[in-house]
């Protein structure tokens, strides 16, 4: 992967959905939900304070964390999808 996040941004590979429900039955793409499950695949630097400080990330490459539902922005690089999202917008990570 070519991207690089800047400051407090992370990438999020997000987590494959099932594709039918418990009880067996199949569901079209227009009926999933926005996955907020994924997996951190790259983690910028951290956020810099009005003081010039740098605050460190508090996730690392290879987290499964739980994110904002409609945060951040979608991109496809080499046929792979990705969410680019603020630190602030992931709400826990998965242990």
């Amino acid at each position: 992967m070519n991207l690089r996040p800047l400051a407090d941004r992370v990438i999020i590979r997000a987590l494959v959905q099932e594709e039918k429900t418990k009880g067996g039955i199949f569901l079209p793409d227009t009926a999933k939900e926005k996955p907020q499950e994924g997996e951190v695949v790259a983690v910028g630097e951290g956020r810099t304070m009005d003081n010039g400080q740098k605050v460190a990330p508090q996730v690392k490459v290879g987290d499964k964390v739980i994110f904002a539902k409609y945060a951040g922005s979608e991109v496809k690089v080499e046929e792979a999808e990705y969410m680019i999202l603020y630190e602030r917008d992931v709400m826990a990570v998965v242990e």
